[in-house]
Parts: structure tokens; C-alpha cells; sequence
């Protein structure tokens, strides 16, 4: 069975009925559910926030990844109603990157490609490259993400081990001056 509707055009009985019996559709799209409940129009903000508790009830494990595969939308579902500062959205963006460097480090993925990561999105509509899948570290990656305890990158994009390796350049040539003087 398929829905052939837009989620972002559902009342709230709608989603109540979707969220128990969402096995049922076959192009039913849980990251499309959290965005659509930012995006409708038709809902409130009470009804908004209800819902956002029961998609998180829900989907659980989809909610806390979300974090990671679309922060934007985690941020906007997180501070629903909230009027924030601009030091509340500083930290509530510093917990987001603490929770998905928990979240990388507590699944063993090596790799950050994921969600909005994985595509060119620059923001311009006439730009060529948006939408296009880009390699991690690519110069079209927009909102690469980075950590605090990352290594230092070359402008190739690549570990910088020159710098170690000098330094072991320097001590050999040392140790072999001192070799021929004695």
C-alpha cells in the first residue's frame, strides 16, 4: 500500500494513524516524517511538539541517529517553540557535535559520510553541483564535518605526515654526524 500524499500536508489525526501503522506503506519515509512535521502548515505548535514526541517514541533509535544524518532538522525538532539566544544555539550545536562524535566513536564508523554530508549543497539554486555526491574531504563538500580531536590536515586533504617525517630526517642526519665525528 502506498501513501501518495505528502507527509507535510497531514493533519494531526493523520500522522497519529501513519506513526502505528507505518509498516504498512511501502514508500513510507521515516527522516521524511521528521521534516515534514517542521515544514507543515496545517499543524500548530502544540500539535507539532506531540507529534515530534511520538515520532521520537516511535522511532528511537532513527531519532537519536538523526543527529548525525541531518543535525539541521534534529536542531530544529530539539528547539521546537524555543525563542533562543545566540549562546543557547552555540550550545545546543556543541552538544549535537559531542553526541555525533559519541555516536561514530560508539558505532566503530570510521567514515563521516552520511545524510547531508554525502551531498554538494552550497545554498546558491543556480549552482551545477548541488545535489551531487561528493567524497568526504572533496573541495564541493560544503558542511564538512570535523571534530576537535581530528588530526591536522594539509591542504591536499590528507593526514600530514611531513612534519613527523622531517623530524626523523633530522635526528638520522644527527645521529650520523655524530657516528663520523667520533
Amino acid at each position: 500500500m502506498k501513501l501518495n500524499r505528502r507527509l507535510n500536508q497531514l493533519s494531526e489525526a493523520e500522522y497519529r494513524y501513519l506513526l502505528v501503522n507505518y509498516r504498512r506503506y511501502t514508500d513510507f519515509n521515516s527522516l521524511g516524517l521528521f521534516r515534514s512535521l517542521l515544514e507543515n502548515e496545517r499543524l500548530d505548535l502544540q500539535q507539532r511538539q506531540r507529534l515530534r514526541d511520538a515520532a521520537a517514541d516511535a522511532f528511537p533509535k532513527f531519532y537519536e541517529f538523526l543527529q548525525l544524518k541531518d543535525p539541521d532538522t534534529y536542531f530544529g525538532l530539539n528547539t521546537l517553540g524555543q525563542e533562543l539566544t545566540v549562546a543557547d544555539k552555540r550550545a545546543a550545536w556543541d552538544e549535537i557535535k559531542r553526541a555525533q562524535q559519541r555516536i561514530l566513536s560508539n558505532k566503530r564508523i570510521r567514515h563521516r559520510n552520511f545524510g547531508l554530508y554525502t551531498k554538494h549543497n552550497c545554498g546558491y539554486d543556480t549552482c551545477p553541483f548541488n545535489g551531487l555526491m561528493v567524497r568526504q574531504g572533496a573541495r564541493l563538500a560544503e558542511g564538512v564535518m570535523s571534530f576537535d580531536t581530528d588530526k591536522r590536515i594539509s591542504n591536499n586533504r590528507h593526514v600530514d605526515h611531513r612534519a613527523e617525517q622531517r623530524r626523523r630526517e633530522r635526528k638520522a642526519w644527527a645521529n650520523t654526524q655524530n657516528y663520523l665525528a667520533e
